[in-house]
């Protein structure tokens, strides 16, 4: 089983974490496919390759049938762009499990899909905020997780982890080695025990799927920042569309349309993929702001959580508290 570590040559934040990474030691040139190059140090592959690094789909399952390795895992290196332009070193799951057949996805992915969550975030996330205090990088740069969004397309447990959030910060050598000393620690490539590494025989089995809140996932973070969570997908409000009911009364969640339930659905299964023989617990943050299909958005209002509470009871998904994920 191998781990694909992605790079393109065409984003100075995955350009950078990569060659930092292939500096170290133990790496010798693999082989290519289809404009893919690679490089193999142990049980984990770079690949390289010059495309957008959202709409490269399917490099798991392609490089099981094209080189007949079976893949593990995938982390894909990339930049983080935000409106604020802060500084800031991320981790987040991948899918668009909130689009509808027919919809567009503006980066990469398909309508309803969400890819299994790698195990790896929670103790991911610990980690490299400790390896960003270990060279001064905090308090400029933010060290957090992002929820659920975009692609490309895979089948095997990914997560994306970025530099953010102007040109300046991707090009900085010092978030290029954080992210890659992240990586080569991580993945034990330096000979010490890998980090995070799911074991479905641990006593430590609750995983926290997050619902709701903004694209940072404050209150989320709150809870994976402490030793030992797990985390799963992380749908934040924008990811849970629900059509306003107006005046009537909503007796059921089966009355409220919208992609939410299926954003859900497809989020719960992906995290219980993702973590076998884990108990996938829905943390809620009350302070959802979801996007109103017709009218602009709206703040969290008690028929919304009614609903979403409704459905997580409907579906058998158990919701956690902050205290149920130590």
């Amino acid at each position: 089983m191998v781990t694909l570590v992605v790079s393109t040559t065409i984003d100075p934040a995955s350009i950078g974490p990569a060659s930092v990474l292939l500096a170290m030691p133990g790496w010798s040139p693999g082989p290519s496919f289809e404009g893919v190059r690679s490089y193999r140090n142990g049980e984990v592959r770079m690949l390289q390759h010059d495309e957008s690094i959202v709409k490269e789909d399917n490099l798991d399952t392609r490089w099981e049938e094209l080189i007949e390795e079976s893949v593990d895992n995938v982390i894909f290196l990339s930049k983080h762009t935000a409106v604020t332009n802060r500084p800031a070193l991320t981790i987040h799951p991948i899918g668009v499990p909130h689009l509808k057949e027919g919809d567009v996805p503006p980066q990469g992915g398909k309508p309803g899909w969400a890819a299994p969550p790698d195990p790896r975030m929670g103790p991911w996330i610990r980690l490299l905020k400790k390896i960003a205090e270990s060279q001064n990088l905090i308090p400029e740069y933010e060290i957090t997780m992002e929820a659920t969004h975009h692609g490309p397309v895979t089948s095997k447990p990914t997560m994306f982890l970025e530099i953010g959030s102007t040109l300046e910060y991707w090009k900085r050598e010092d978030a290029a080695q954080a992210m890659a000393l992240l990586v080569w620690e991580g993945l034990g490539l330096g000979g010490a025990a890998a980090v995070g590494e799911w074991d479905r025989n641990s006593a430590e089995k609750k995983v926290l799927l997050g619902v709701g809140g903004g694209h940072y996932v404050p209150r989320h973070m709150d809870i994976i920042m402490k030793e030992n969570v797990w985390v799963g997908h992380l749908l934040s409000g924008y990811s849970l569309p629900m059509d306003d009911p107006g005046q009537s009364k909503v007796e059921d969640a089966k009355d409220i349309g919208g992609t939410w339930k299926d954003a859900i659905r497809a989020a719960f299964e992906a995290t219980k993929t993702a973590f076998p023989g884990g108990e996938v617990l829905a943390h809620l943050d009350h302070k959802i702001v979801i996007p109103h299909l017709h009218h602009g958005n709206w703040s969290f209002k008690g028929w919304q959580k009614k609903a979403i509470t409704a459905f997580l009871e409907e579906q058998h998904i158990k919701i956690g508290k902050p205290n149920d994920f130590k």
